[in-house]
């Protein structure tokens, strides 16, 4: 909506965005044809555009649409294992610029996103690798607990996607937050623990990627963070 309201793309090409995301609500899953459409339609519309000016667009969106609907739940899941002294990092598809803008902006850690590749600070209109979604993020946190020294079994991982079971299943502690039907039926299945923090209607509310980091007497923790429409 922000980047449209900045001639970034179409009214036309927003409304296929909302179609793509009213067809996930309605049946819990991505498809993989809508993604990689979405992918290379959005990456179209950054190319020649250059990072500085999509981080400071990132900065206006968080606090436009984000800053003002993050779960006061989640939120708190977050703070506990921060100052418990554990390390939080956020892992989401999101392009990182704005994976680490929220991140820095709830004082998380770090971030992991998907990374659009640029050529001397402008976008090239592709990926480095592939979208951070679904078995990705898995790879990505087994590489984040590689390089930082983590032992996976003492990770927590907190979403409310059952497109990130695969990041849910590396970790020894996986939380299902304000879970779709999905991930509330694995979760069960195998004993995970579930939060919901929504009220009233919930076709209302969306959740947002889920997080992983690490913690000096707790091990690696993760912590997710979900956001209400207004």
């Amino acid at each position: 909506r922000s980047l449209a309201a900045r001639k970034f793309f179409t009214s036309a090409d927003l409304a296929g965005f909302v179609w793509g995301q009213i067809k996930f609500r309605l049946g819990g899953r991505e498809n993989k044809e809508d993604i990689k459409t979405h992918r290379e339609r959005a990456l179209s519309f950054v190319a020649g555009r250059t990072v500085a000016e999509l981080t400071s667009i990132s900065e206006e969106i968080y606090d436009e649409l984000m800053a003002d609907k993050i779960w006061s739940g989640t939120r708190a899941l977050a703070q506990m294992h921060l100052d418990a002294g554990q390390r939080v990092w956020l892992v989401t598809a999101t392009p990182i610029e704005l994976a680490a803008i929220i991140s820095r902006r709830l004082g998380l850690t770090g971030a992991l996103g998907t990374v659009a590749e640029t050529r001397d600070g402008v976008y090239t209109g592709r990926l480095v690798g592939d979208l951070l979604h679904g078995r990705a993020k898995a790879h990505a946190v087994r590489a984040l607990a590689s390089r930082e020294g983590l032992n996976l079994k003492r990770c927590t991982a907190y979403s409310d996607s059952a497109n990130d079971i695969p990041m849910l299943s590396v970790v020894g502690t996986a939380v299902a937050v304000n879970p779709d039907g999905g991930l509330r039926d694995v979760a069960r299945a195998r004993g995970w623990e579930i939060r919901d923090f929504r009220t009233g209607r919930k076709a209302a509310k969306i959740g947002v990627p889920s997080v992983l980091g690490a913690g000096a007497l707790a091990g690696a923790v993760a912590a997710g963070m979900a956001y209400r429409r207004r």
